[in-house]
């Protein structure tokens, strides 16, 4: 397998290059780029033309090689060695209440033959994730990882684009699934966030909408803690998320971001779903804590690494851990290439939301606030 990482800071520098990116002869290509990009013909035509395979999102940061870049165009371009291939999928997300359907009707379509993997893009906006990657599984074998991320706009969260097979859309969720016996995959997701405060039951919540906490309104309670913060709801929300506690009040590993908060029903809007029989509790981080959440991540991605001339690793991130690690945020990535063999390609993207298993053995999850990873490597 060959694996190469390629940044731009404008169309301009990718057409220029355009016959390179076609020489490589890639297998497939993923794009995260700034979401300016994803409004110009030319971008879009430039990456229809460098293979037939070719998925991408926007961001709130794009990774490529041991740097956090942005408004910028982050490429990764692969090519097998061996017989393995690559398929895509696509499936439309209307609305927010649609998400368990599409990912359903998504899975229908994926052929489970040879299949090792799957990596997923969808919107970061109107969306609930975790409902999405339910309907996922319903139809997928249970040994097969799934791994991806929900689109970013720079945090405005105003609207994220996914590019699939179609073209652009702010309403599609795009798949590649992996095939061949000669694939290997490593999967890993850690946050770092530190919780604080009273652990807090969940008394009203629909799907991912959280209405009362110990039969208060939530938002109430929640702009009582965040102070000076609450003014700036809900992009303040990002450095104060939820760790999601079972119903006898254990950490379940999972982190909720809020998305947005309704004022008229005193209520937050979180990034993936949440139930009544369990608990939550505020969190808070430093960036060291974050650093050392990264390093978790790699550690159980790449527990089990086997002998291979390349790997690529692909990164995703929470915007709201860039948000609190300001000008470390690459700290968080150089620690990641630390782990990694000196010959492995590092490209991906700052998220609204991440899809991985917590490692190579447990089911796909959609968590926040946390650096997941998924290590591709072809064994010849």
């Amino acid at each position: 397998m060959e694996a190469k990482t390629f940044l731009f800071s404008n169309v301009d520098e990718l057409i220029t290059q355009q016959k390179t990116l076609v020489g490589f002869k890639p297998s497939f290509v993923i794009a995260f780029a700034s979401p300016e990009f994803f409004t110009e013909p030319q971008f879009l035509n430039t990456l229809n033309g460098l293979c037939i395979n070719t998925i991408g999102c926007s961001t709130a940061g794009e990774v490529a090689g041991k740097q956090v870049y942005e408004h910028s165009i982050a490429l990764v371009l692969v090519r097998f060695e061996s017989s393995a291939y690559v398929r895509l999928y696509e499936e439309t997300l209307p609305n927010m209440q649609s998400s368990f359907s599409a990912g359903q009707t998504l899975s229908k379509q994926i052929e489970v033959d040879k299949l090792r993997g799957i990596y997923v893009l969808a919107p970061g906006i109107d969306i609930n994730g975790s409902a999405l990657i339910s309907g996922l599984l319903e139809n997928l074998p249970k040994d097969v990882g799934i791994s991806g991320g929900l689109a970013g706009d720079n945090g405005a969260f105003e609207q994220t684009h996914v590019l699939s097979p179609t073209g652009v859309s702010s309403q599609k969720v795009v798949a590649i699934g992996f095939y061949g016996d000669k694939l290997h995959f490593g999967y890993g997701a850690h946050g770092g966030w530190r919780s604080f405060g009273p652990s807090r039951s969940v008394t009203k919540a629909t799907e991912n909408q959280l209405f009362e906490l110990d039969d208060m309104p939530a938002l109430d309670i929640y702009k009582r803690y965040l102070g000076e913060y609450a003014k700036d709801l809900p992009s303040s929300g990002l450095l104060f998320p939820f760790e999601v506690l079972d119903d006898d009040g254990e950490p379940t590993g999972l982190i909720r971001t809020i998305l947005g908060v309704d004022e008229q029903t005193n209520s937050l809007i979180l990034a993936g779903e949440i139930k009544e029989t369990h608990y939550l509790r505020l969190m808070h981080a430093s960036t060291d804590d974050l650093i050392d959440g990264a390093a978790k991540a790699i550690g159980l991605a790449n527990s089990k690494p086997p002998t291979s001339s390349t790997c690529l690793a692909i990164i995703t991130s929470c915007v709201g851990r860039k948000l609190v690690m300001g000008d470390r945020v690459e700290e968080e990535i150089e620690e990641v290439s630390r782990q990694l063999q000196a010959n492995t390609t590092i490209s991906g993207f700052y998220s609204y939301g991440e899809i991985s298993p917590f490692h190579d053995t447990t089911h796909c999850k959609l968590h926040n606030q946390t650096l997941t990873m998924m290590l591709l490597r072809e064994l010849i």
